[in-house]
């Protein structure tokens, strides 16, 4: 804490024999300012009211107003990535995460968290004596280490965190949201029918530490990273915000591009030369849809817009609470985008977002749920994100999206309020910042340098610069003059004004081979939105822009790239299955007395596995879920209803693939037996057995690779929502003797041999 006692007398064998004396040891935190961290997720450069939008986010643009919004700030282009950059101040492949944590490879680009040599900004600032608080999504932990037992070594809490309240996966049901507190997995504090609502809980938890600190130590300066699940799908707001856009958004995409780009130009946060690019090739005029797709994709945009005014709203107790505390104007707030708009809804957008990821398909399907649920819309029995059209819009002006190192993908909106060191607060800076940069820059206006060990672990140095002179004059240049970006096989170089570029997912073999990758090549110093190709006018200069970003990617251990992007459908989800080679795998759990949450994901409903389970049964009335992976939007489930036995496999909360016994089950001791078969593309074979005869089956058309993303697999319950709400609610807990649960999964994904080399693309 700030201004420490310490002893400087001399020792006694006694009290009495003692000769008291104190100093007083001023901590290195005394006068320092407290630090804020405020990160939105999927939200384009335009989106923002102070970035051009027609969406009202009256305390986002207030924050604006008094400090810096930054128009040439670039992330990573994914969450994890840019996340692990953030907290590091080093390049996202340098510090293990290459892409998203799940993708966890065991290379050194791909840890599945981050590198302990690149301490985070809470290990450095707690070596200065600073209180740290983690609020909202993490995703920096791999998927197999997000259960209640761990292994917690990439958690908050080992990652220089003294307090930390909100979700580890990479996206989450705001209604309905699986919550870790500390090291401890937790309950919401109420249903989503009595008004819960993620963002406002984690909002009030971040107020609650703040106060209890602030209370307690108002010398002792406080680190805050409040990460909200907003604005990644699924979008979910309160009706009411959602019903403030009803009809604004019913021009189209087209219409709103056009009005956003000029409301851009009237703020000035783009150069007033800059040109809108083209519609991005893969969505439709809007003029060419039918009246039904009109009204469905509009009501998808309202619901997004309500979700991000809420959002707002959120931000804005934040900064009442702190107004309120007199502490305000004492805090560095930096809030930022962790990449551009995203396309994963589709072309027709999505009522449950599990469906699929790429932005060819169609699913009709859709427009016609979303028509259904036109009113409702939002609410906890939708998982919505809107179609890829609204992406576009939301990344005006730029090309393309999420996941791509093209504009749309990497540039973003920042502002940085600090009324103490900013001398032109409203004003508009062009100057290339990296989110590398932010945290050398804050210890830089801290006066703080990155220690050279850190819990013993030897540091490699920042690899950010500072960008402080800019807080000064907002027309100073930066010492950044070359960055290299690579998500999914993209790639691109920025460098003196000069940006090469490669659209690896879209090339000819849809991303399966680099030798049919084609650079472009932009001069972005003069054209902003990186509008005209000039490879083929300036050769020499795009040769030396590729040469440099394999230095680049030498340099900072690029190596190795994912072959496919992941906007392809699942079969770039089953190439990264096949490639981290998940080991086949028998799991015992003996005598299984309370629920439970598995410690890793075996891998359930999208590898050929066998789950045997030892009943003794007492009581034909015991019922439950006896295992469960996913919740009402997608997953599977064995369990006992009316004594019958009973598997149901939830493809997309629409279609369910379901065996059931016809025979009751036996009192005493009985197994109850899932054979779950890979027999083809996304296809399997359930098989249900009572004591080794098989009671029931069913073929599943259609499985997912990412079923049940982002939930626990349980076992004597069904966590959170549902899997089957049909026959059931959650958690249906079994309170039945389970004597023994036994899971047995397959080495691969896909057990034929054909298959496999076709997932891997092998010839």
């Amino acid at each position: 804490m700030a201004d420490k006692r310490k002893f400087n007398g001399i020792i006694g064998r006694t009290i009495n024999d003692t000769k008291f004396s104190y100093a007083t040891v001023k901590s290195p935190s005394d006068g320092k300012p407290n630090v804020i961290y405020i990160v939105l997720d999927d939200t384009g450069f335009a989106q923002l009211g102070c970035y051009g939008s027609t969406i009202h986010t009256s305390n986002i643009d207030r924050l604006a107003n008094e400090g810096l919004r930054y128009n040439n700030f670039h992330t990573t282009a994914i969450c994890s990535a840019t996340r692990a950059s953030l907290l590091t101040g080093a390049n996202h492949h340098s510090v293990g995460i290459s892409t998203v944590a799940e993708t966890n490879f065991s290379t050194r680009n791909n840890l599945g968290g981050i590198n302990p040599e690149y301490g985070t900004i809470a290990e450095v600032l707690h070596e200065y004596d600073y209180h740290t608080i983690a609020i909202g999504k993490w995703h920096l932990s791999a998927n197999d280490e997000r259960s209640g037992a761990g292994p917690y070594h990439n958690w908050p809490l080992n990652k220089g965190f003294d307090n930390y309240y909100g979700f580890l996966a990479a996206d989450m049901d705001q209604w309905n949201p699986t919550l870790t507190r500390d090291n401890t997995m937790v309950e919401a504090p109420k249903k989503a029918s009595e008004g819960y609502h993620l963002s406002e809980d984690l909002t009030e938890n971040a107020i609650h530490y703040i106060y209890e600190h602030h209370f307690s130590y108002p010398k002792q300066p406080f680190f805050l990273y409040l990460a909200y699940g907003a604005m990644h799908s699924p979008h979910h707001a309160p009706q009411e915000y959602i019903d403030k856009y009803k009809g604004k958004f019913d021009k189209g995409w087209d219409a709103i591009r056009e009005e956003w780009f000029a409301n851009q130009k009237r703020l000035g946060v783009i150069p007033q030369e800059a040109e809108l690019t083209e519609r991005n090739e893969h969505v439709k005029a809007w003029d060419d849809l039918t009246d039904n797709q009109k009204k469905a994709y509009a009501r998808y945009m309202e619901v997004f817009a309500g979700f991000l005014e809420h959002t707002d709203a959120q931000i804005g107790k934040l900064v009442d609470f702190l107004r309120e505390q007199e502490i305000l104007d004492n805090t560095i707030i930096v809030l930022l985008s962790d990449n551009g708009a995203s396309a994963e809804g589709g072309k027709d957008g999505h009522f449950n977002l599990n469906t699929s990821m790429d932005i060819l398909e169609e699913y009709p399907r859709d427009v016609e749920l979303a028509l259904q649920n036109y009113d409702t819309l939002g609410n906890e029995f939708s998982q919505p994100h809107y179609p890829t059209g609204w992406a576009n819009a939301g990344n005006t002006p730029f090309q393309w999206y999420k996941q791509w190192t093209y504009e749309g993908g990497v540039k973003d909106s920042m502002i940085v309020r600090y009324p103490e060191a900013i001398r032109q607060p409203g004003s508009v800076v062009s100057q290339f910042v990296h989110v590398s940069d932010i945290t050398p820059t804050i210890l830089d206006v801290l006066g703080f340098e990155k220690p050279k060990n850190i819990k013993g672990v030897a540091q490699e140095p920042l690899q950010g610069i500072s960008f402080k002179k800019t807080f000064e004059d907002k027309d100073a240049r930066t010492d950044k003059t070359v960055q290299y970006f690579e998500m999914h096989g993209n790639r691109a170089i920025y460098k003196d004004g000069w940006k090469a570029v490669v659209n690896h997912t879209f090339n000819d073999s849809f991303g399966i081979n680099y030798a049919d990758d084609v650079w472009e090549l932009y001069h972005v110093d003069e054209d902003y939105s990186e509008k005209h190709d000039v490879a083929k006018k300036y050769p020499e200069k795009l040769e030396e822009l590729k040469e440099e970003w394999l230095i680049q990617a030498g340099r900072y251990g690029v190596f190795p790239m994912l072959k496919t992007g992941m906007l392809h459908s699942h079969d770039a989800i089953k190439e990264v299955h096949g490639r981290m080679a998940l080991p086949a795998k028998t799991y015992v759990y003996k005598n299984v007395r309370y629920p439970y949450n598995l410690v890793s994901d075996p891998g359930l409903g999208t590898r050929t596995h066998s789950v045997i389970i030892t009943l003794n049964r007492t009581d034909t009335a015991e019922e439950g879920a006896l295992l469960a992976k996913g919740d009402r939007f997608g997953g599977l489930s064995l369990y006992i209803k009316d004594n019958k036995p009973k598997f149901v496999y939830n493809l997309d909360a629409d279609t369910f693939y379901i065996a059931e016994s016809d025979a009751e089950l036996p009192l005493g001791e009985v197994k109850v037996r899932l054979d779950f078969v890979v027999v083809g593309e996304h296809q399997a074979e359930a098989g249900l057995y009572v004591n080794d005869k098989k009671v029931g089956a069913t073929k599943v058309e259609q499985f997912f690779y990412t079923v049940g993303a982002g939930t626990l697999t349980s076992l004597k319950q069904n966590k959170f929502t549902s899997v089957y709400d049909n026959d059931y609610a959650s958690p249906f807990e079994y309170k039945g003797e389970v004597k023994e649960v036994i899971i047995d999964v397959a080495a691969t994904t896909v057990d034929a041999e054909e298959d496999l080399n076709k997932a891997l693309h092998v010839e």
